[in-house]
């Protein structure tokens, strides 16, 4: 209940998982508590080599196809901080906009 915002972070090297990923968010978009929250996600482990893309996981997870939702995708590593205070930056902006 006045949930604002959804953080949602994704295993960037785990490909196997990636459907169950897809399925867990759209789930979790269906929530009528989530109807109208922004969506921020963590690409997370962009430091590994083998690690997608990431318009490839934009497209799994079909990020494209949500309609009125502000949703946001960022790389980052956990482990050494890169990316995250980027994306909790979009997502502070993102909140401030909409309640001012």
């Amino acid at each position: 209940q006045n949930t604002e915002a959804l953080i949602f972070v994704i295993d960037s090297n785990d490909r196997h998982r990636f459907d169950d990923a897809s399925y867990e968010l759209e789930k979790l978009l269906r929530e009528d508590q989530l109807r109208d929250c922004i969506l921020l996600v963590f690409a997370n482990k962009q430091d590994l080599p083998d690690s997608s893309a990431l318009s490839q996981i934009t497209d799994t997870l079909r990020l494209h196809n949500l309609r009125n939702r502000q949703w946001y995708i960022q790389a980052c590593c956990a482990t050494s901080g890169d990316g995250l205070y980027e994306g909790l930056d979009w997502l502070s902006c993102s909140l401030t906009k909409k309640f001012g």
